[in-house]
């Protein structure tokens, strides 16, 4: 919503945001950011406007701490800044970074719920389905579920085995959530298998050696989880879909037709930036394609951009269309790294199928590649699109990108460190390494 300097060099970036509908929000005391935006497009010699996406992330003050470390390390970047400077005579970019109500799940308070709540007018279990039901379905049957599943686990966080009756509020949440179970083709958010409350309960508890410091992926909030994840996948598709490429068409409309468009997500924030190119259900009209896309740790489907999928033969990726209709004049770059168990773990668990690939890999080794898998464990995949696979380089070193090429940047020297929480190193990409990918890939 603000207009944000960064602190160490008065870096000029807008943060627009978006309710869980889609709709831009009318509170910022500086008025509609997308009219200022506009303005800015309007009256100013921009020569390229760089769109950002963050993942899962909670309110505003957790974007604005995502973006200034992003920013501030990409800005940073002084030789691939001369060099777009002398690419781009006059080089002036417009910064924009969009948030959007994006937390499937608090490491704190699922921690919490096995040890004790701060003394409170509303009960433990009341706070926690209000949380939820926010995230996933503030309908009276879904909190009903939701109640039941909290009430249990405060009971025993960790049973043998899933009770009858919490499988029952599970599927019952399931519904509320109004998510589909529609196959690897589908919207994001339905990419998955029908939803088995037990069997992620039994693989979560198979999975649950990762190390995810004090966070526990098992147990009987494992499904809850799943659900969380998916539900979020589907908010982002809607939200980029919706809000998102109404302010791109505005933005295109309004700049000149020198001004060059860069994306860039992470996590799910990749399907808000897919979402905001294809338009809804992938027929959405540009006025022009956009110039590059860096696709950071992606927590959404390998065969996304595909035009066949292997394990579903005559059925296209669900952003096939970005392809298809050439919206992205230029490079599109991926990052990927063993390290990253939120996309390598949680997202082929969260599809119903957990335990199709192992890591690490030998040296040398290539997996087989899973009918469910995130873009950031495997990079992009599939027929139709020209891929090159290669390492993440060094600073000072040049890519070669070329326009028209998917480029899959295997990242473990880069994005490797974990910060102890149930994602490992998805959060590591505040990287000088990661901002030089994105700049050469703004240079085609």
């Amino acid at each position: 919503m603000p207009i944000r300097k960064l602190p160490a060099n008065d870096q000029e970036y807008y943060l627009i945001s978006f309710d869980a509908k889609g709709n831009e929000r009318t509170d910022d005391p500086d008025g509609m950011m997308s009219q200022q935006i506009i303005n800015v497009l309007s009256n100013e010699p921009i020569t390229d406007v760089f769109l950002i996406s963050h993942g899962w992330l909670g309110d505003v003050d957790s974007a604005i701490a995502q973006y200034d470390r992003w920013i501030g390390v990409t800005v940073e970047q002084s030789a691939d800044i001369e060099r777009m400077k002398q690419i781009r005579p006059g080089f002036l970019p417009l910064l924009i970074g969009v948030h959007w109500p994006s937390l499937p799940w608090g490491n704190e308070e699922l921690k919490s719920i096995s040890t004790s709540f701060e003394a409170s007018a509303i009960s433990p279990v009341e706070q926690l389905v209000d949380q939820y039901a926010e995230r996933i379905a503030d309908t009276e049957t879904a909190r009903g579920a939701l109640r039941k599943i909290f009430s249990a686990a405060m009971d025993d966080i960790a049973p043998d085995e899933l009770p009858s009756d919490v499988k029952e509020a599970y599927r019952v949440l399931n519904d509320e959530a109004a998510i589909g179970s529609e196959g690897v083709d589908a919207a994001p958010g339905s990419d998955r298998e029908p939803f088995n409350p037990e069997n992620i309960f039994e693989e979560a508890e198979a999975e649950d050696e990762v190390n995810f410091g004090n966070f526990s992926l098992g147990g009987l909030l494992a499904p809850l989880r799943m659900i969380s994840f998916w539900k979020m996948k589907d908010r982002a598709r809607k939200i980029g879909e919706s809000g998102g490429f109404k302010l791109l068409t505005s933005m295109q409309d309004a700049a000149s037709q020198s001004v060059r468009f860069h994306f860039m997500g992470h996590s799910f924030g990749c399907i808000v930036v897919s979402a905001i190119l294809a338009g809804s259900n992938g027929k959405g009209t540009l006025a022009r394609p956009v110039n590059s896309v860096v696709l950071v740790q992606g927590a959404l489907s390998l065969w996304s951009y595909c035009s066949d999928i292997p394990d579903a033969p005559g059925r296209a990726g669900y952003f096939h269309p970005i392809i298809a209709d050439q919206k992205v004049i230029g490079p599109i770059v991926t990052t990927h790294s063993q390290f990253d168990t939120a996309v390598g773990k949680m997202y082929p668990l969260g599809a119903g199928v957990a335990g199709q690939v192992e890591f690490p890999l030998k040296p040398g080794e290539s997996p087989k590649l899973p009918k469910y898998g995130g873009l950031g464990a495997f990079g992009s995949r599939g027929k139709s699109l020209e891929i090159v696979d290669q390492e993440m380089l060094p600073l000072n070193t040049s890519y070669q990108f070329e326009a028209g090429k998917i480029y899959n940047l295997k990242s473990d020297k880069f994005i490797s460190k974990s910060d102890g929480s149930l994602g490992g190193a998805h959060n590591d990409i505040a990287r000088p390494e990661v901002s030089h990918a994105v700049w050469e890939a703004a240079m085609i």
